[in-house]
């Protein structure tokens, strides 16, 4: 099974590293973290990769077309790259991917979060249930001190749970072959446009998952992750698998 990686947008809201690179090119430590992102998919078993390109997307080509790219267990990863435009919204990166391969599912996720999501078990539930489209469903980290406030008074303050949260799009799709025919146009967000109308027909279904998922929007996020690296198993490579 092939894994899409949307990795083309400009990544505006952390500017102050993409200025010459896209945001999944972005190091971890010494790895992009593109590189962590394949590992997740890779250490289980999943090994195919196309790579949706846009904003400088030589940096990408140049990276996967110039080195044999290996696991952390040095299994080597099978990689291609598309160039799917610098204007190209998520659903058209999605769509111009899916066209090279018709007739088969696929598994699609941005370039820039990263989670310990058992593959095995999305793609279980994916089966189990018939629909056209699988969405991971996250908790969103929790960014704020938390306030409880009763009449004016301050009766709690600390850290918000990640579990009082809601559920929010944590990427990490299964898209049958079908979907395609969702997506209208180049330039329509995948988020607005095939997610929506699938769940308006009660074709999508979501992946509740509740372990490590940490998306890398700012400078903060990416130090955060860049701790994590340093662990001797950092927790998006802690997925018990079946």
């Amino acid at each position: 099974m092939k894994i899409i990686i949307i990795a083309g947008g400009l990544g505006t809201r952390i500017s102050e590293e993409t200025e010459d690179k896209p945001k999944p090119m972005v190091l971890i430590n010494d790895k992009p973290i593109i590189w962590h992102l394949m590992n997740i998919f890779s250490l289980q078993g999943f090994n195919e990769f196309i790579i949706s390109t846009g904003y400088k997307s030589e940096v990408i080509e140049n990276w996967v077309h110039g080195n044999k790219i290996v696991d952390s267990n040095s299994n080597v990863m099978h990689i291609a790259t598309l160039n799917t435009g610098l204007n190209t919204q998520t659903g058209g990166r999605i769509s111009e991917v899916m066209k090279t391969i018709p007739n088969e599912k696929v598994i699609a996720t941005y370039g820039d979060g990263l989670a310990n999501i058992s593959v095995p078990r999305l793609l279980a539930f994916h089966d189990s249930h018939g629909k056209l489209a699988t969405v991971t469903a996250v908790r969103p980290p929790a960014r704020f001190g938390y306030m409880k406030i009763e009449k004016n008074v301050v009766t709690h303050f600390g850290e918000k749970n990640q579990s009082d949260e809601g559920w929010i799009n944590g990427g990490f799709f299964v898209l049958e072959p079908s979907v395609l025919n969702f997506i209208a146009s180049p330039n329509e967000p995948f988020e607005s446009g095939a997610l929506t109308n699938l769940a308006k027909m009660s074709q999508l279904m979501a992946f509740q998952h509740k372990g490590f998922w940490q998306p890398m929007d700012t400078l903060r996020e990416k130090r955060e992750l860049e701790k994590y690296a340093n662990l001797l198993q950092p927790p998006w490579l802690s997925a018990k698998y079946p």
